[in-house]
């Protein structure tokens, strides 16, 4: 999947002289997510690899030199041409065409989303805590960070141990 999305934005050292050329969208909190951040050397601390967990075996893989973007899925019927090892299918024999579905995408990046240092910061109207580039929401005159605004989504606050 990695190699095949590089290989068609035109990365060919995601490592070396092309490492600020390259952010990676993920769809997927599993071993994928892993697998590219090793091959590509994006991770979310450098602001290279976004997560979008929407259970999917999919990535998107921009040049951000050239604008060129594709997204990569992991097709779920795979066929075996060359044959099953101990029942497994052979999928180094396979074609990339029967592996995955590529489609060239457009990503609209803002300068928020970019690696590199915050460019803004704003406070939560209703928890106090710092939002960052962007990620609030106008809400009734006020900015509010996602978990207020949706009123909190994966934790239920017992007490502040400070």
């Amino acid at each position: 999947m990695t190699m095949s999305g590089l290989r068609r934005i035109g990365i060919s050292d995601p490592k070396g002289v092309d490492r600020k050329k390259l952010m990676v969208f993920v769809e997927i909190d599993r071993c994928a997510t892993d697998a590219i951040m090793a091959l590509t050397g994006c991770r979310p601390g450098k602001r290279t690899m976004k997560i979008r967990d929407f259970g999917k075996m999919a990535a998107t893989f921009i040049n951000l030199e050239s604008g060129k973007s594709v997204r990569v899925v992991a097709r779920t019927k795979k066929k075996s041409p060359g044959g099953d090892v101990g029942g497994i299918p052979d999928y180094s024999l396979m074609p990339e065409e029967e592996l995955f579905s590529i489609s060239e995408v457009q990503v609209p990046l803002r300068p928020e989303d970019l690696p590199g240092k915050p460019l803004r910061s704003v406070v939560c109207g209703c928890c106090g805590e710092t939002v960052l580039d962007g990620r609030e929401i106008e809400y009734q005159g006020d900015s509010l960070c996602r978990p207020c605004f949706e009123k909190n989504d994966y934790y239920q606050l017992k007490e502040v141990l400070e």
